[in-house]
C-alpha cells in the first residue's frame, strides 16, 4: 500500500521537483555512508587461568631437538649460510603452542608442546626448506604448514587434525618462492599469499635457463576457493623478507619487499586500479634481511625495522673478523646522498605520505650480521622490546675465522619509554649459535614471552622468559571459517593504550602464533579491548581486572 500511495503522489510532480527530491536523496545516501559506523560485532569470551613461572631476572636458555645443516656438510658456502626459519603456532587445537623449524640439509621439524617446556619432536620427510608459516589456509579450524623451497614451489602440509597431515603443493603455485606472507588481501573471506623469489640462489642452481626464463620475481596470488591465480608484481626479487601492513591508514595492508644485494626494497598499495608502486621510504637498508613492524611509543601508529649487516662493535678483535667484508662491500662506491644505508632502518612516519629513519636516534643501528629481528614485550612494562640474532658462517668470506665462523652475540633492547632501545645483556639473550630465523610466543603458558631461534651448524634454542616483571594479557582470537590473521587488538589501560596485530610472519623466514601478547606496568588495570577484524568490522569486550588469558570467539 504504501508503495502505491508514493507512486500515486509522485506521479503528479513536475520533472523540476522529482529531480529535487532524487537529488536530496542521494545525497543523504552519501551522507549515511560516510557517516556509518562499522559493524559492531557481539563475541563470546572465555578466561583461562596461567600457569606459575620461575623467577631468575633473566633468560633461561634450553636447546631443541633440532639442527638446521647444509647439503654440503662443514664447508657452507654462498647461499648455504642463509639458514632457515622457524614458526608458532597450536596445530593440535590443545591450547599449548607448537614449533615448527625449518631444515635446509636435514628434515623438517614439528615439536609437539608437551605442556611445561617438554617437547616431542615429529620429523617431516623432507627438509630443502627456507620459510615456514602456520596459518589456516583451507578455513577449517586446523592450522597448516607451509615450507618454501630452495629452488622449487613451496610444500603445503594439510593439517587433518589428530597429528595427522597430508603433504601437497597448492594449486596455482607454481613458483620458486623464497620468502612468503598470509592476509585476506581482497576481504573475501580467505587468506591470499604475497610471495617472492631469491634470484640469486635460482641464478647458481639454473645458470642460464634461469636467465631466458625467469621465472623469479614478486607475485600476489588471489585465494580462489583453493586455487591461487597469480598477479606478477615485478619480474626480479631477492627477497629475505615479506611484511604485510596498512602504511597509508586507508584500512587496506600494503606489500614492502626486502630485497638482498643492494636491490631497492619494493612497495605497493592497493588501489581502485590494483597493486600500485610506491616510495614512502626516505630510507633502506642496503641489503635487507628482515622486516617487522610495531607501534613502539603507543601513538597507535605503526614503526618498521629492517636490519642489515654492520658490526655493533669497533674494537681490533670485530674489525679484523670483519675485514674481508669491510673492504670490499663496505668500501664500494655509493651516492652520498642516496637512500641506502648499510645498517638497521628503523621506518617511523614522517608526513602523510613520507617515512623517516629513527635507527640512530634510537641505538639500533648496528646490530651485527643481523638476520631476524622482532619487536616482543619481554619485560613487561607497556613497551615493545626488540631481540635481534646474529652470525655468519661461509668458508670464503670467512675462511680467515675458526670453522669459516662470525661469531657474534645476539642483541637484546629494552625499550624506555618510547625514546630509545637500551642494551641489555644481563637478561641472558646473547646467544653465539649462529641464528637465523626466530619467533616469540608464550611457550609454558605462563604469561610472558619464549623465544625460539632456528640457528644453523648448531642447536636451535629456546630461550625461557625468567624476568618475571610486569603483567600481561594474552588474547586468543577464533573466528569460524575465517583466518583471523591482519586483525588489529587495541588493549585499554588505566597506564595507557596498546596496539598489536595478528600477523602471518615477521622477521627473516619466520612465522607468528595468532596469540596476541601485551605486556602491561604492574600498577596497571586493563579495561576493555577493542578487536579491529580483518574484515573491517569491530568488537570492543569488557575486561575484568584479574583477567591474564582470555580466548575471544566471533561467529559466522
Amino acid at each position: 500500500m504504501a508503495i502505491r500511495f508514493w507512486y500515486f503522489v509522485v506521479s503528479f510532480w513536475s520533472s523540476k521537483q522529482r529531480i529535487l527530491v532524487i537529488t536530496c536523496c542521494l545525497l543523504v545516501s552519501v551522507m549515511v555512508v560516510a557517516n556509518s559506523e562499522p559493524t559492531d560485532i557481539d563475541v563470546m569470551i572465555e578466561s583461562r587461568q596461567l600457569t606459575s613461572g620461575s623467577c631468575s631476572g633473566r633468560f633461561i636458555t634450553r636447546e631443541l631437538d633440532h639442527i638446521t645443516t647444509t647439503p654440503n656438510g662443514f664447508d657452507i658456502k654462498q647461499f648455504e649460510a642463509n639458514g632457515s626459519g622457524v614458526a608458532i603456532n597450536d596445530l593440535d587445537n590443545d591450547g599449548d603452542l607448537d614449533i615448527v623449524l625449518a631444515n635446509h640439509g636435514g628434515n623438517n621439524s614439528i615439536l609437539w608442546n608437551e605442556g611445561d617446556l617438554n617437547f616431542t619432536r615429529k620429523a617431516l620427510p623432507h627438509g630443502d626448506s627456507r620459510a615456514v608459516t602456520i596459518v589456516d589456509v583451507d578455513n577449517d579450524g586446523w592450522h597448516d604448514i607451509l615450507f618454501t623451497r630452495t629452488v622449487t614451489a613451496p610444500t603445503f602440509w594439510r593439517n587433518l587434525g589428530g597429528g595427522q597431515f597430508d603433504q601437497e603443493f597448492i594449486r596455482g603455485i607454481a613458483e620458486p618462492l623464497y620468502s612468503v606472507a598470509w592476509a585476506d588481501l581482497d576481504n573475501d573471506g580467505d587468506l591470499d599469499l604475497v610471495g617472492a623469489s631469491y634470484d640469486a640462489v635460482l641464478l647458481e642452481a639454473f645458470g642460464q635457463d634461469f636467465l631466458i626464463n625467469r621465472s623469479g620475481g614478486v607475485f600476489a596470488y588471489t585465494n580462489d576457493n583453493g586455487t591461487f591465480r597469480p598477479t606478477r608484481l615485478i619480474s626480479e626479487a631477492q627477497a629475505l623478507a615479506i611484511v604485510l601492513v596498512d602504511l597509508n591508514h586507508d584500512s587496506r595492508l600494503d606489500i614492502v619487499v626486502g630485497n638482498d644485494f643492494a636491490v631497492p626494497d619494493y612497495i605497493w598499495m592497493q588501489s581502485g586500479e590494483g597493486w600500485q608502486e610506491a616510495h614512502p621510504f626516505d630510507n633502506f637498508t642496503y641489503s635487507t634481511m628482515s622486516y617487522d613492524f610495531a607501534d613502539l611509543d603507543n601513538d597507535g601508529t605503526d614503526e618498521l625495522f629492517a636490519t642489515d649487516m654492520q658490526p655493533y662493535q669497533t674494537d681490533e678483535a670485530t674489525l679484523s673478523a670483519w675485514r674481508p667484508l669491510i673492504d670490499g662491500l663496505f668500501n664500494e662506491q655509493r651516492p652520498p646522498d642516496g637512500p641506502q644505508m648499510m645498517q638497521n632502518i628503523l621506518l617511523a612516519q614522517a608526513s602523510d605520505t613520507t617515512y623517516g629513519n629513527m635507527s640512530n636516534q634510537m641505538g639500533i643501528e648496528a646490530t651485527g650480521w643481523s638476520w631476524s629481528g622482532k619487536f616482543g614485550d619481554l619485560d613487561q612494562d607497556g613497551f615493545l622490546d626488540l631481540y635481534v640474532v646474529n652470525g655468519f658462517i661461509e668458508y670464503t668470506i670467512f675462511g680467515h675465522l675458526p670453522n669459516h665462523e662470525l661469531v657474534e652475540d645476539n642483541q637484546a633492547f629494552q625499550n624506555v619509554d618510547g625514546q630509545v632501545m637500551q642494551r641489555m645483556p644481563e637478561w641472558g639473550l646473547g646467544s653465539s649459535a649462529s641464528g637465523r630465523g626466530m619467533s616469540m610466543a608464550d611457550l609454558d603458558n605462563d604469561g610472558d614471552l619464549d623465544i625460539v631461534v632456528n640457528n644453523l651448524r648448531h642447536p636451535a634454542q629456546l630461550f625461557e622468559n625468567q624476568l618475571c616483571s610486569g603483567n600481561s594479557l594474552q588474547v586468543d582470537l577464533n573466528w569460524d571459517n575465517h583466518s583471523v590473521v591482519a586483525t588489529e587488538v587495541v588493549l585499554h589501560t588505566s597506564t595507557g593504550t596498546y596496539h598489536r596485530h595478528v600477523k602471518s610472519v615477521s622477521g627473516y623466514l619466520s612465522g607468528d602464533p595468532d596469540r596476541v601478547h601485551f605486556g602491561i606496568p604492574d600498577t596497571a588495570v586493563i579495561q576493555s579491548l577493542d578487536i579491529m577484524w580483518s574484515d573491517g568490522a569491530q568488537s570492543t569486550v569488557t575486561l575484568t581486572p584479574d583477567m591474564r588469558h582470555i580466548i575471544i570467539t566471533r561467529g559466522t
